[in-house]
């Protein structure tokens, strides 16, 4: 009886030794897991004053760029009220001011694009702290499984076929259009008129779509093509009739027209510009145009049935 209490006492001793690597083992991973999570938390502190700082300057600059806006469309409204006021005889000096105003078009332009970029940014920015957030919560909530667990729906098939890659995809609108702009403004023709063909292509039904169609063709006048500067001008004054620049498009087909010796064309067409945007700076243009060729300028026919026919004036 001695001896079989002895043997037990000694096996239970082995056993109790036995057990102790492996419960050593688990307290191990344990630990390694909680300083892993710990570090991810460190970082994602990190992360997260990192995003705000940028987020604080990207707010700066957009209200920035929001005043300068603002301040260049009253500069824009200023000269135009001043254009209108001189409309004598001051053909070359309108000239002029159209260009600088056409030039003030295309900066408002591009820093409507940087606001617009400046805003998907911080739409990204927020997006990466959303996904951080639930990273880390999914993080934590496997530091809760014993080791050697698999997390629920975790897939564990190994060889499974992947999706096949999506097709490629044309930049954003915003982006694309700001491009084209930039190499415009730097003389870069050839692929200024690759991107801005894009974003007609891409996105026809913008008013960036508009404004490209708008810059081929004054491409096109750059370059001495004056046919295919009509061209071009004619689609922005058929396919964007509300554009901005349709007023500024008109003018410059009247005058690609008479510089090709299209004169009964290029009349009509100057004509038309006064008729549809008699208050514009580009129709005191070719009101001066006109007259320095001694054409007869016809007024607006008015809507009534009952009134007598057109007159002839100079302007």
């Amino acid at each position: 009886m001695r001896n079989f209490l002895r043997t037990s006492v000694v096996s239970l001793c082995i056993l109790g030794i036995s057990g102790v690597p492996s419960a050593f083992a688990a307290n191990k991973d344990i630990i390694a897991l909680q300083a892993q999570v710990q570090q991810m938390q460190e970082m994602m502190m990190s992360m997260q004053q990192s995003n705000d700082e940028r987020y604080a300057t990207m707010h700066n600059l957009l209200q920035q760029t929001s005043d300068s806006v603002s301040k260049i469309s009253s500069e824009m409204d200023s000269m135009q009220k001043a254009a209108q006021s001189e409309q004598g005889s001051q053909g070359n000096s309108l000239q002029q001011l159209s260009g600088q105003m056409q030039s003030m078009n295309d900066s408002l332009d591009e820093l409507r694009a940087r606001l617009d970029k400046l805003d998907k940014t911080l739409n990204n920015i927020q997006s990466q702290q959303q996904s951080l957030a639930a990273s880390q919560a999914m993080q934590t909530s496997q530091t809760t499984q014993q080791p050697g667990q698999t997390a629920p729906g975790t897939d564990t098939t190994q060889g499974a076929l992947a999706a096949p890659p999506a097709a490629p995809q044309a930049p954003p609108v915003d982006q694309l259009y700001q491009s084209a702009s930039s190499d415009y403004n730097a003389a870069k023709y050839n692929l200024a008129s690759q991107e801005f063909n894009d974003v007609i292509k891409f996105y026809p039904q913008s008013t960036q779509a508009g404004n490209s169609q708008f810059y081929l063709g004054e491409i096109d006048y750059r370059s001495g093509n004056y046919k295919g500067a009509i061209d071009n001008y004619s689609q922005v004054l058929s396919q964007y009739p509300g554009n901005p620049k349709a007023p500024t498009a008109e003018l410059r087909k009247g005058q690609s027209e008479l510089t090709l010796g299209q004169k009964t064309a290029g009349i009509r067409d100057l004509r038309a510009l006064i008729q549809r945007y008699p208050q514009t700076p580009e129709a005191m243009q070719a009101r001066s145009k006109l007259n320095g060729m001694g054409v007869r300028i016809y007024e607006k026919p008015s809507p009534s049935r009952h009134e007598t026919p057109t007159h002839r004036v100079n302007n």
